[in-house]
C-alpha cells in the first residue's frame, strides 16, 4: 500500500490505538508494522483471529501477558557466544512462565467455546520448565545471583560477611574512643571504593594515621581507612573477586543452557508477539464497539452506521454507503465543511482496516471488499518549493492514480477538478470519471461543479449523493444522503442573513433557465426524500411494535402451553393412580371371592356376592363421569338472557345471543365466549319483562371471616407466589385489613427480593417492611395496605 495513502487516511493513528491496548512491546512493534493486506483469504484469517480474541475477551476476560519480556536481545547474545546477566537471565524465565500461563487460559476458553486459530497458536508454544526452574534457582525475583546458587558461591559470601562483620566492629571500637571522636565529623562508619572508613575531620590529617580513599565537596571531611583495618579490608576485597569470578561462572552456565533452546525461545517470542497484538485488535474493537464485517472480493461495500474511528463518539454523524452493486461511482456534491472529506476518509479507513484483519465501527451487516489497492487524492498539497499549485498537485496525485490502478482498486478523489477554470475542469472531470468507470474502479468522488450532477444523473453506474444542510439552521448536519443531489442553497442562505430580498430576486433572473429547473428538480427530490425518510421511520416504529407484540403473544403462548402441559401430565398421573387403585381394589375382591369359595365349598351366600359387586362398582375410577354424563344427556331448549351452567368449565353465566343452531355466546363474569349448545346446561329462565331496567349496584367493604392476615409463600416458585399475593392483596384489601404478612422464608434472597420489587409498585400497598425479630425477621414481610 503507498505510504502517501496511508498518510492520507490516517492510517498510522489507528495502529497507534491497536498499540496503546498491546500488554507487551512485543504486541506494540507488531502492531507498529501492522499493513493491509489484498489477499482476501489471509484477511479472512485475520479477522477470524481477532473475531476469536473478541470472544474469549466476553467469556474470559483479559488473556494474562504479564512476565512476558522481549528477550530477543538476550536470546542473540547467547546465541553469539556472550554472558548474560542476571536481570537478561530473569526476563527470560519470567517470559517462559508467562508462555505457558497464557497457553493454559486459551486452552480452557477452546474448552467452552471454539477458538481454533488461537488453539493452534498457543499450542506452538513451548514448555521448557526445567530451564525456568533452573534460572529461578539461581537468580531471585530482584534478579539477585543467590547463595545457594553453588556450594562455592555460599562459602565465599560466608567468609565475606565475617570478614565484613569484623571491620565493623573494629571501626565501632576506635569511633567509640573519645580521643578519637573529637577528630570525626560524623560518628558513624561508610564505604568508599569498596572499603570500609570513617568520616576524618581535615585538620586532623597529619594526627590520624591511614589511607584517603575520598574528601566532602567542601573538603572539611577526608574519608580514611585506618591503617589497623587495612589488612580486614584487604581481605574483604580478595572474597569480593572470588564472589565476582564465581557469580560470572553460574551466569555463564546458565546462558549455555538458554542457548542450547534459543531457536525454540526465538519461535516462541514471535508467537507471543502474535497474540498480543491479535488481543490488542480485540481491545481496540471494544474501545471502538466494533463489529466484524463480512468481506468479499467482488468490490461491493455496503457501510450500515459506520463511524469514523478519530472522530468521538459523540460527535461523530454514522454514514450509510452502499458502492458496486447498482452502482460503482458515487459523486458527492454540497457546501463546504459539509463533511464530504470526512465522508471519504471513513469509507477509505474503514476498508483499510478491514483488510488488515480489524473490527470495524459500524452495525452487524457491514460489508467490505478486499481490494488490490486503495487511492486517494484528499486535501490541498500545493508547494511553493516545487512550484506547485492546487490544480498541478491535483493532477499529480490523479495521473499517480491512473497509472497504478486496475479493476479491483478502490479510488477516492476530493473537490476533483478543482483549482483551475470551471468549465474546464468540470469537463476534465467528467472525462477522468468515464475513463476511470471504464477500467472498471470503485470511485467516490466530491465536487462542486453542478455538470457532474447532471453526468452523474446521466451516467449508467453512477449516482448522486450530497451532504445534507439544514436551511433552518444554516448549519450542514454532516449526513450523506445517497441519490440526491446537493443544493447550492447560497440564495437561502443569504436570505436568512438578511440580504435584501430585491437583490435576491434579480440574482435568481441571472441564473438560466436550466439551472432554475436543476434546483427546482433537486428540491423536489429533497423533499420527497424527507417524506419519505418520515414515512420510512414511522413504518419502522410500527414494526418495532407489531414484532414486541409478536414476543409478547409468543410468550404468553409459551406460558399456556407450559401450563397446559403441566395440567395434562397432573391429569395423566391421576389416571394411572385411580386405575391402579381400582386394580388393586379387584384383585383383592377376586381374592375374596376365591377364598370364599373354597371356604363355602358349594356356593356363595347372596349377601356376600352383592358386597363384592359393590366392592368393584366402587374401584371403579370416576374421571370426569358427571362431565360425560351431562354431555350426554339431552339439552333442555336455550334462549337468550338463559342462565346456564357451562359444564366443562363448571362455571355460570347467560346467553347473550344464539349463534346458528348450535352455539351460543354465554357472558362468565368479564369474559364472553362461543360455546356449543351440548355443553350448556340450564339453570334459570330468561326474564320475562323485556323492558330494560335500572339496577342499581353497590359494592359493600366487611371482613370476611375466611380471610387470614398471612399468606405463606415457602415452597413456591417466583411465578406461583406472584399470583397468590395479588389475589391475598385484593381479599385483604376488601377486607379492610390494615397490616398484613407475606411469609417467603429466607432461603435464597430470591423470593423475598422479587415480592419486595412486586410490592413496590402494587396499587393497594402503602409501604413495606421486613419483619421484626418476633415477627419473623428476614423470613417474613410485614405489608401496611392503603
Amino acid at each position: 500500500m503507498n505510504p502517501k495513502i496511508i498518510k492520507t487516511l490516517e492510517y498510522q493513528k489507528i495502529l497507534h490505538k491497536v498499540a496503546h491496548h498491546a500488554s507487551t512491546s512485543l504486541g506494540k512493534d507488531t502492531a507498529e508494522k501492522l499493513e493491509p493486506k489484498g489477499d482476501f483469504e489471509l484477511v479472512k484469517l485475520r479477522l477470524q483471529a481477532t473475531d476469536e480474541a473478541v470472544n474469549v475477551e466476553r467469556l474470559k476476560g483479559n488473556a494474562p501477558f504479564g512476565g512476558i519480556r522481549d528477550i530477543r536481545a538476550p536470546l542473540h547474545r547467547a546465541r553469539i557466544g556472550g554472558i548474560l546477566n542476571p536481570t537478561e537471565l530473569l526476563e527470560i524465565s519470567t517470559t517462559m512462565f508467562g508462555s505457558r500461563r497464557l497457553k493454559r487460559f486459551v486452552l480452557a476458553a477452546h474448552e467452552e467455546y471454539a477458538i481454533p486459530m488461537l488453539k493452534s497458536q498457543v499450542e506452538l508454544l513451548t514448555e521448557n520448565k526445567q530451564l525456568e526452574d533452573k534460572i529461578n534457582s539461581c537468580i531471585d525475583e530482584n534478579a539477585v545471583v543467590v547463595d545457594g546458587a553453588s556450594p562455592e558461591l555460599g562459602r565465599v559470601r560466608s567468609e565475606l560477611r565475617t570478614g565484613e562483620g569484623r571491620v565493623r566492629e573494629r571501626l565501632e571500637q576506635m569511633i567509640r574512643n573519645s580521643s578519637v571522636q573529637k577528630m570525626l565529623q560524623d560518628v558513624l562508619i561508610t564505604i568508599r571504593n569498596d572499603r570500609f572508613v570513617i568520616p576524618v575531620k581535615s585538620e586532623y590529617r597529619s594526627s590520624f594515621g591511614g589511607m584517603i580513599h575520598d574528601q566532602s565537596a567542601s573538603g572539611a571531611t577526608l574519608y580514611i581507612e585506618p591503617d589497623a583495618i587495612v589488612q580486614l579490608n584487604n581481605k574483604i576485597r580478595e572474597l569480593k573477586f572470588k564472589e565476582e569470578a564465581e557469580i560470572e561462572k553460574i551466569l555463564r552456565a546458565l546462558t549455555e543452557l538458554v542457548a542450547e533452546q534459543v531457536e525454540v525461545l526465538v519461535l516462541d517470542v514471535d508467537q507471543l508477539a502474535e497474540l498480543d497484538f491479535t488481543f490488542a485488535k480485540a481491545g481496540l474493537a471494544r474501545e471502538l464497539k466494533a463489529t466484524m464485517p463480512r468481506l468479499n472480493d467482488r468490490g461491493f461495500i455496503k457501510i450500515k452506521r459506520g463511524r469514523h474511528p478519530l472522530i468521538a463518539a459523540d460527535a461523530v454523524v454514522p454514514l450509510d454507503l452502499e458502492l458496486g452493486n447498482d452502482y460503482s461511482q458515487i459523486i458527492v456534491t454540497g457546501p463546504n465543511t459539509g463533511g464530504k472529506t470526512v465522508s471519504l476518509k471513513t469509507v477509505g479507513l474503514l476498508s483499510l482496516m478491514a483488510m488488515s484483519g480489524l473490527f470495524v465501527p459500524a452495525e452487524e451487516g457491514t460489508q467490505l471488499c478486499v481490494f488490490d489497492a486503495i487511492y486517494a487524492d484528499i486535501g490541498d498539497e500545493q508547494s511553493i518549493e516545487q512550484n506547485l499549485s492546487t490544480f498541478s498537485s491535483h493532477m499529480t496525485n490523479i495521473i499517480s492514480i491512473l497509472r497504478d490502478m486496475t479493476p479491483k482498486s478502490l479510488v477516492l478523489l476530493d473537490e476533483l477538478g478543482a483549482g483551475t477554470d470551471p468549465a474546464e475542469g468540470s469537463a476534465l472531470a467528467i472525462s477522468i470519471l468515464d475513463y476511470i468507470h471504464q477500467i472498471g474502479c470503485r470511485i467516490i468522488a466530491t465536487t462542486h461543479y453542478s455538470e457532474l450532477k447532471a453526468y452523474a444523473y446521466q451516467k449508467q453506474g453512477t449516482i448522486n449523493a450530497s451532504m445534507e444542510f439544514d436551511i433552518q439552521t444554516l448549519s450542514p448536519t454532516y449526513r450523506l444522503l445517497v441519490g440526491v443531489p446537493g443544493r447550492s442553497n447560497a440564495f437561502a442562505i443569504a436570505e436568512r442573513l438578511g440580504l435584501s430580498r430585491r437583490i435576491i430576486e434579480h440574482a435568481r433572473t441571472q441564473v438560466g433557465e436550466e439551472d432554475q429547473r436543476v434546483e427546482s428538480m433537486i428540491a423536489s427530490l429533497e423533499e420527497n426524500r424527507l417524506i419519505a425518510e418520515s414515512e420510512r421511520y414511522a413504518a419502522e416504529e410500527l414494526r418495532k411494535e407489531a414484532e414486541a407484540m409478536r414476543k409478547s403473544l409468543e410468550a404468553q403462548q409459551l406460558k399456556f402451553d407450559e401450563q397446559r402441559d403441566k395440567l395434562l401430565e397432573k391429569a395423566e398421573r391421576d389416571a394411572r393412580e385411580a386405575v391402579l387403585k381400582a386394580r388393586r381394589e379387584a384383585d383383592e375382591v377376586i381374592a375374596d371371592l376365591r377364598r370364599m369359595a373354597l371356604e363355602e365349598a358349594g356356593g356363595v351366600k347372596d349377601h356376600k356376592l352383592v358386597e363384592a359387586k359393590r366392592r368393584l362398582d366402587q374401584a371403579t375410577p370416576e374421571l370426569r363421569s358427571k362431565q360425560v354424563r351431562a354431555l350426554k344427556k339431552r339439552p333442555d331448549r336455550i334462549e337468550a338472557g338463559d342462565e346456564v351452567r357451562v359444564i366443562s368449565l363448571g362455571q355460570k353465566g347467560h346467553v347473550v345471543e344464539l349463534v346458528g343452531t348450535t352455539e351460543a355466546n354465554v357472558q362468565l363474569g368479564i369474559m364472553k365466549m362461543k360455546v356449543q349448545l351440548s355443553n350448556l346446561e340450564k339453570t334459570g329462565n330468561a326474564p320475562q319483562s323485556k323492558q330494560p331496567q335500572k339496577v342499581a349496584t353497590t359494592l359493600k367493604r366487611t371482613r370476611d371471616d375466611n380471610v387470614k392476615m398471612e399468606l405463606d409463600m415457602r415452597g413456591m416458585n417466583m411465578e406461583e407466589a406472584l399470583i397468590e399475593a395479588d389475589r391475598f392483596l385484593d381479599e385483604s384489601f376488601l377486607s379492610n385489613f390494615g397490616q398484613v404478612y407475606l411469609i417467603h422464608g429466607k432461603g435464597t434472597g430470591v423470593l423475598r427480593t422479587g415480592m419486595q420489587e412486586y410490592l413496590r409498585r402494587h396499587r393497594h400497598v402503602k409501604s413495606y417492611r421486613m419483619g421484626n425479630y418476633n415477627e419473623g425477621g428476614a423470613g417474613v414481610t410485614v405489608v401496611e395496605l392503603k
